[in-house]
């Protein structure tokens, strides 16, 4: 099957290329969008590239999608997970981590190594940075639509930092990105239309020791009080008859059985469902025999459905990668889809703003971060960006404390790290 690479992939697996090809033994970083089509762009690196190369997957899902999409060009591949039940190395391989961690010594041949998903990767700590230390000189490109990862800082706060700017680090240098503005303006991204509910007062809520997210406990009494399944419920219902697919995100379980009870048709997915369960549900809400599905903690990444139109976010969140994830659910294209309808229940948007205004920025010197509309989401303290009582988890250090802390680092758009202290934005 021959596929027309779009002018931007051409560019990633390019730029993709010049990296391997390169002498620099450091570790990169290509950001692409959700709906981008990574796929594609992860055959056509390793089909050009014409030397072994080892593709990492987060997981099941996306390694038979991917693997999948190289096979179709006529090209040889295999897969190295127990997930997937196929354990054999070719010149390119699709692997997940837990099936290769115990076993470098098979993959000495690789030199070239793709990492999809790379936000997952801990430079801290954890299986890729052990597996990375014991290959040795290998070079590590890493893809992500959201490239950053939460960083705790040892005295309380939480920052949310861009890949390349945590310390340590495993992605040294961005080498490519695209802009979600242009995709969607494009056309490469279905429309967005964005619906909020009234009367969600995140005042009622409690941020946990690190201020980067809210406690179970305060969010589970303020929807008890509000009574918020029943709202769930009521907005899916009266959604329903005119909706092709609705997928609802949930915190808890309880209350996505809730739904499932009171909803009819609807079906629930946790990560206690069986496999078989998973696979059989999905497939029956893509062919449209089961018209919403709730779900908890499961289907933000991987779950590939172009048809859906109906993003349902029910429970709060702090969390800028899990925001863009839930919606990237439906910004697939699909002849049979006007447009994807976000429904936002918890005020998510205020915090955020819309995806197709997210910005990639260079602050120079390699300081990249993520705004939106001129605010900046990234780089800075996660209690100042939730707006209300994120700053008491870490007063109490002193202001010069945070100063030295941060030198060198300041976060770009703020005048002085004094005015990020006391909470002041821009």
């Amino acid at each position: 099957m021959e596929y027309t690479l779009r002018d931007y992939q051409i560019e990633a697996v390019d730029a993709a290329l010049r990296f391997f090809s390169s002498k620099p033994k450091y570790h990169a970083l290509e950001v692409l969008p959700t709906g981008s089509g990574k796929s594609l762009i992860i055959a056509n690196i390793a089909k050009e590239l014409n030397e072994p190369i080892l593709i990492f997957q987060p997981r099941k899902e996306i390694l038979e999608q991917n693997l999948s999409k190289l096979l179709s060009y006529g090209h040889y591949a295999t897969a190295y997970s127990a997930s997937v039940g196929q354990k054999r190395l070719s010149p390119i391989t699709f692997a997940t981590i837990g099936s290769v961690i115990k076993k470098t010594d098979i993959l000495k041949d690789f030199k070239h190594i793709i990492v999809d998903e790379c936000h997952f990767v801990n430079a801290k700590g954890g299986m890729y940075r052990d597996l990375f230390q014991k290959l040795g000189k290998v070079k590590i490109l890493g893809l992500t639509a959201t490239p950053y990862r939460l960083v705790t800082d040892g005295y309380g706060g939480s920052i949310l930092k861009f890949l390349t700017r945590t310390r340590p680090r495993v992605f040294k240098d961005l080498i490519y990105y695209v802009q979600n503005e242009e995709l969607f303006t494009q056309g490469y991204l279905a429309k967005l239309k964005y619906q909020s509910t009234n009367g969600f007062d995140r005042s009622q809520l409690r941020l946990n020791t690190t201020g980067a997210d809210y406690t179970d406990r305060s969010v589970m009494g303020y929807f008890d009080q509000v009574n918020f399944k029943d709202r769930i419920a009521n907005v899916v219902n009266d959604l329903k008859r005119a909706r092709r697919g609705i997928l609802v995100f949930t915190r808890f379980v309880k209350e996505a059985q809730y739904l499932t009870d009171n909803i009819p048709g609807a079906a629930i997915i946790t990560a206690k469902t069986h496999k078989r369960i998973r696979e059989q549900t999905l497939n029956s809400f893509k062919s449209g025999r089961i018209p919403v599905v709730c779900n908890v903690g499961v289907l933000s990444v991987g779950f590939d459905y172009p048809e859906l139109d109906t993003i349902i976010m029910a429970r709060p969140t702090l969390s800028l990668a899990l925001f863009y994830q839930m919606i990237g659910r439906a910004i697939r294209p699909h002849p049979l889809k006007d447009h994807a309808l976000v429904v936002d229940m918890c005020d998510n948007l205020r915090m955020f703003g819309s995806i197709e205004k997210l910005r990639i920025n260079d602050g120079g010197n390699g300081k990249w971060f993520i705004s939106n509309n001129g605010k900046q989401l990234t780089n800075i303290y996660y209690g100042e960006r939730s707006g209300h009582n994120g700053r008491k988890v870490w007063k109490a250090r002193g202001k010069n404390q945070i100063n030295r802390e941060n030198a060198g680092d300041r976060p770009e758009g703020q005048g002085d790290l004094q005015d990020l202290y006391r909470g002041k934005e821009e």
